[in-house]
């Protein structure tokens, strides 16, 4: 048995080299081992004692979820130091209240969020953690034990004062440890399918998400991959392609892939609807295809954070995977019950785990104790302990005869959302009725398809027309996760009371749930998603699960589509994935309507201007279709390729672009090393005659693949720009090539004769190939597949290449610099990694006077130090600078210099 939770980092270094996280971050795959997590810990905490930060002592973690964040956790476990962790996508403002009442030594996290705080706080980044961080390891202090604090949870909660649930090791402990002993009867069979991978979907800041992403997958030695874009068919595709066993999400996001698999296969909701009596093994065949789709690794969902819907628990039931559900709350560190995950009880949260006392009041409320009920709570800035032994959940529930409990919904006001967000009534009743015309205010509990949301049930005095404009204004006043996104008017003048006046707060939710019952949707979701033409729409349907009643352009994304915040990161996810581009950073989460967003995303000013950014400045940085005839010049040859997108054309059927793998291969690598540096390189010199200035230390400075980026000539600039590279990078180097030159050449065609003469061309798959396997070139087409030739980027970054791009899109007629296609800078800032320029000069000279070059003694290629970009630093700053760098390399008054 544990005697504390530091005994973890020394089993993650028992566990070696063995992938404990792998993250998806931009067009990136990072993996983290369950060694170098313990390294990062054990070095975080000797920077902690550095720091003279002491056990006791509190520290703010705020960050996107990341092996840095998980590490940094540990690192805090084993100083004995609090962590506070704050949700990645939580307001600026929560955070500087929440650090006010704790009054932390340090703040960590992504740089982004943690620079949001107060200057006068102590901050360090991940970004830069790397390099402050020394390299000695510091073990666990002594003195812990099950009683130490171990961190401060602040739920949603109310606008007041904060106040956060402390939780120690022995709560921990007590959660997770009956599931480890549980556990270990299994592990014997667990070696015949190892690993197992969990696609985690939740913030480490959730209760739920640590018991899911912290707690449970080391007792696997399982695999946690993080993925924060919540759009079905990117979720799909890593469940396939990553070969993922389970699926923990909040109850939203199990919606969201139901109602993306019913508009994308038709016909499935009628085979559901015929299937719930079958056998697993014949659900299994029945739905072979959706099986398929997922991969045939993937066996189980788990729900938690939110009340799951019925629909969709009997949903994924019908096709024939494992759903398991259970329940906890903060207070309770987690899990209160679990469903066994090999004998799933339907319609239950399942029975209660070893060491919980649970009982059900004369009332049917849940009351529970035990050893993982938190005892403390921190508010006013100082540790308070609860007096109370039993713990009076708020949630009512009725006992089975097989020992499951099954929900029957809250007793307490707070509704829990799909989402997992606590929502407090009297925090937006209070808000909504100091609105002129609102006479009362109940919300209550609305069913969705998606599960529990809140509703605002407006009673008003001033006539019905005010109801809308009193819910903006209070919308206004309120944070973003508390804003009211449906609202009824009673058909009373007041709402019904008690004998004291208080709002019958029963009864307003039992006629909100008649008027539902009588309102019948003309077409289900599904058929709405299928049937319309509008792609638009049909994505921000399948994100809702809700059908508006009306359609046009005015609709208002919060209260007429229902688009919460956490809509609104599905929605610019989804966009990213039908698109190839997402919208520029932070313009979605502004604007109001539906109009608005077709013209962010059109790049077309459609829409009335914004009040608070004008539509012009929002989709300035959008490539349009004008831009892209302006640009069409003859295509470009190796490895040219345009980085922007024409997204009038995103109904058109995708083409086939090959993305290759095997030039990666060890056989072909060797192949193209030996081929550069015996054949290429000489034919250079021999034939070209290049002048060379590289910096002296710039191998020092490049520890990392980069992006390589060079303005655009000839056809031959790629092996000029690989001739200046240092040797251990030029043999390295994966380059970007127009898409659509590539397949002409696959197709017997040759992109240099005329459209009218392009006819059969018998070398062009020769050529397609050749220059695959010596030159590493993939497709980065000119329109569309956008997306998919940055992911193949990214992937070449992992596996250690570097990606050579030539921003300016197309050759240079005349030999001057052209403007960079703003898409260089999305590239940059999904890559996460430095930039090299490098810059050809005297090739224009010459291509414009028609003069040849052979050996000419007038080529100079310069290649400039590596770039890196702040986090905060736009993808159009990025574009900018990188065209400056490029612009100084070619200019004659100015010498090269390192950056």
């Amino acid at each position: 048995m544990r005697e504390h939770l530091g005994t973890l980092v020394q089993d993650f270094r028992g566990y070696g080299g063995e992938i404990a996280v792998v993250r998806y971050q931009g067009n990136r795959r990072r993996v983290s081992t369950y060694v170098g997590i313990a390294k990062m810990a054990g070095r975080f905490a000797a920077y902690l004692a550095a720091q003279n930060i002491v056990a006791g002592d509190r520290i703010v973690l705020w960050g996107e979820n990341s092996a840095e964040w998980i590490a940094a956790y540990h690192g805090c476990i084993l100083r004995g130091v609090i962590a506070v962790p704050l949700d990645a996508y939580g307001s600026a403002d929560f955070a500087a209240r929440v650090a006010a009442d704790v009054q932390p030594k340090l703040a960590v996290g992504d740089a982004l969020l943690v620079r949001q705080l107060p200057a006068t706080y102590h901050r360090i980044e991940f970004e830069s953690w790397e390099s402050l961080l020394p390299q000695d390891e510091a073990g666990p202090v002594s003195g812990l034990n099950r009683d130490t604090p171990l961190q401060i949870l602040f739920t949603s909660g109310t606008t007041g004062d904060p106040k956060g649930i402390v939780h120690t090791h022995g709560n921990v402990l007590a959660s997770v440890g009956p599931i480890e002993q549980a556990a270990q009867k299994y592990l014997r069979y667990e070696k015949y399918v190892h690993p197992l991978r969990f696609l985690h979907t939740l913030p480490l800041s959730h209760v739920f998400g640590q018991t899911m992403g912290l707690w449970i997958p080391p007792i696997f030695r399982a695999q946690v991959h993080f993925e924060s874009r919540l759009v079905a068919p990117r979720l799909i595709e890593i469940i396939r392609r990553e070969r993922i066993s389970v699926l923990a999400a909040v109850p939203r996001v199990f919606a969201l892939l139901k109602t993306y698999l019913e508009s994308t296969q038709p016909g499935l909701a009628d085979r559901v609807a015929a299937s719930h009596s079958l056998r697993a093994w014949k659900k299994w065949w029945i739905f072979r295809d959706v099986h398929r789709a997922f991969g045939l690794k993937f066996w189980a969902l788990i729900s938690g954070g939110g009340a799951l819907a019925p629909a969709v628990e009997q949903f994924w039931n019908a096709l024939g995977f494992v759903l398991v559900q259970g329940y906890g709350m903060t207070e309770t560190t987690a899990l209160i019950t679990l469903n066994h995950p090999f004998h799933v009880a339907r319609g239950t949260i399942g029975k209660p785990l070893p060491g919980r006392e649970v009982k059900i009041g004369p009332d049917g409320e849940v009351l529970v104790r035990g050893p993982m009920i938190s005892t403390a709570t921190w508010s006013g800035g100082e540790l308070r302990q609860r007096e109370d032994e039993w713990l009076a959940t708020g949630d009512i529930a009725e006992a089975q005869s097989t020992g499951e409990l099954k929900f029957l919904g809250r007793k307490s006001e707070v509704i829990v959302t799909a989402a997992g967000v606590n929502i407090h009534p009297e925090d937006l009743e209070a808000v909504i009725e100091q609105q002129p015309g609102v006479a009362a205010c109940a919300v209550v509990a609305m069913q969705t398809p998606a599960g529990s949301e809140p509703c605002a049930v407006l009673a008003m005095r001033g006539g019905d027309e005010l109801a809308p404009k009193a819910i903006e204004s209070a919308n206004a006043q309120l944070p973003e996760f508390q804003r009211v996104r449906r609202w009824r008017l009673y058909p009373e003048p007041d709402l019904p009371r008690t004998s004291t006046g208080k709002v019958r707060r029963k009864a307003v939710a039992v006629w909100l749930e008649e008027i539902q019952a009588v309102a019948t949707a003309t077409r289900s979701v599904a058929e709405h998603v299928t049937s319309t033409h509008d792609w638009l729409l049909a994505l921000i349907v399948q994100i809702t699960g809700e059908t508006p009643h009306e359609s046009g352009d005015d609709l208002r994304l919060s209260e007429d589509l229902h688009l919460d915040s956490l809509g609104r990161v599905q929605l610019a996810a989804a966009i990213e994935q039908k698109l190839g581009m997402p919208p520029e950073s932070g313009l979605l989460e502004q604007v109001q309507t539906l109009g608005e967003v077709r013209a962010l995303v059109s790049g077309h000013a459609s829409a009335a201007p914004l009040q608070h950014v004008p539509i012009a400045e929002a989709v300035e940085s959008l490539p349009t279709a004008r831009e892209e005839a302006a640009v069409a010049a003859p295509p470009a040859q190796y490895p040219s390729a345009s980085l922007e997108t024409d997204v009038s054309h995103i109904e058109a059927p995708r083409s086939a672009y090959v993305y290759p793998h095997w030039p990666w291969w060890r056989p072909v690598h060797w192949v193209r090393a030996f081929f550069i540096e015996a054949i290429m390189r000489p034919l250079v010199r021999f034939l070209a005659k290049p002048r060379v200035v590289v910096p002296p230390d710039l191998r020092t400075k490049i520890n990392e693949p980069v992006l390589i980026v060079a303005n655009h000539i000839t056809a031959y600039d790629g092996p000029l720009v690989q001739y200046a590279l240092p040797s251990a990078i030029r043999r390295r180097v994966a380059a970007a090539m127009s898409g659509e030159m590539l397949e002409d050449f696959r197709h017997f065609r040759n992109p240099e004769w005329p459209p009218t003469k392009r006819g059969f061309y018998p070398l062009g798959p020769l050529a397609w190939f050749a220059l695959t396997a010596l030159f590493n070139v993939f497709p980065l087409p000119r329109s569309r597949d956008f997306q998919r030739s940055f992911a193949h980027a990214g992937e070449s970054l992992d596996r250690g290449y570097h990606v050579l791009v030539f921003p300016e899109g197309t050759r240079s007629a005349g030999g001057q610099l052209a403007r960079f296609r703003p898409g260089i800078g999305l590239l940059v800032k999904q890559s996460g990694t430095a930039v090299l320029p490098v810059a050809l000069r005297g090739l224009g000279e010459l291509k414009e006077r028609g003069s040849g070059w052979f050996r000419s003694g007038k080529l100079e290629i310069r290649v400039g130090g590596p770039l890196r970009f702040a986090p905060e630093t736009t993808e159009a700053e990025i574009t900018e600078r990188l065209h400056a760098e490029v612009a100084a390399l070619l200019d004659d008054r100015m010498t090269p210099r390192p950056s």
